[in-house]
């Protein structure tokens, strides 16, 4: 099978596992299931994916990669910009991967034991801090905890709502819990989250042809890891 051949496999594995994960939910789809959907064998899933956990382990990486960069680019020295920083990234993360998010409604497929679930759960832990600022109080903890819950619920049972419909309510409740920050203008730092025709055809040669990592493509051309997983799964 060629370099080209197997990304594409394994991206309609995926594209394919996403639908029936969440048609059936996670726990009652099965390999055999995913194969027959894709008209390959069910050795054929697993030559690309050694489990059914490995899919949405793939499925899951753009996710938290993404979520990983947002709480990185969340860096500015004013406490309440970074504040601002990171609940708009990740809402923006959220909104942007709600669909898989969404599976946890039907069976907590994310919470699955495993190094998935792990770091999920620890960049969320990390929000919660940056959220709260230096030397938080309780409330000051409470009030990460809602914040960032305001983020998620919604975008999860209104997924198929409007994004800029959703974005908005969402930040209008994150600004009931910051009323003193609502005017807060967040200066958004960081790499560019774009790619033109020529940017995004050397990111796909650099993965298919030159096998590099997310990593070291999104070094060479100066954008996030995010950005680099956005163009590789189109």
């Amino acid at each position: 099978m060629s370099d080209d051949a197997a990304v594409g496999t394994r991206e309609r594995i995926l594209a394919v596992a996403m639908d029936l994960f969440g048609a059936h939910g996670y726990h009652r789809t099965t390999v055999r299931a995913i194969a027959d959907q894709l008209d390959i064998s069910k050795a054929g899933v697993l030559y690309h994916f050694p489990s059914k956990y490995d899919i949405l382990a793939g499925l899951a990486e753009p996710l938290l990669v993404a979520l990983a960069d947002a709480v990185a680019a969340a860096a500015d020295p004013d406490p309440r910009i970074a504040r601002r920083q990171a609940l708009e990234g990740i809402l923006e993360v959220y909104i942007e991967h709600r669909y898989l998010l969404r599976l946890n409604v039907n069976d907590l497929a994310l919470a699955a034991s495993g190094s998935t679930f792990e770091r999920f759960r620890d960049l969320v832990l990390a929000a919660n801090v940056l959220v709260a600022g230096p030397n938080p109080t309780l409330s000051d903890r409470v009030r990460a905890v809602q914040a960032l819950g305001v983020l998620s619920d919604p975008v999860v049972l209104f997924a198929d709502e409007s994004p800029a419909a959703l974005r908005a309510e969402v930040l209008a409740g994150v600004d009931l819990l910051y009323p003193d920050e609502a005017n807060t203008v967040v200066a958004h730092r960081g790499r560019p989250t774009l790619l033109d025709e020529k940017g995004v055809a050397a990111a796909r040669r650099m993965s298919r042809v030159e096998h590099r990592s997310a990593s070291e493509i999104a070094a060479a051309l100066g954008v996030s890891r995010a950005t680099v997983y956005r163009y590789l799964k189109d």
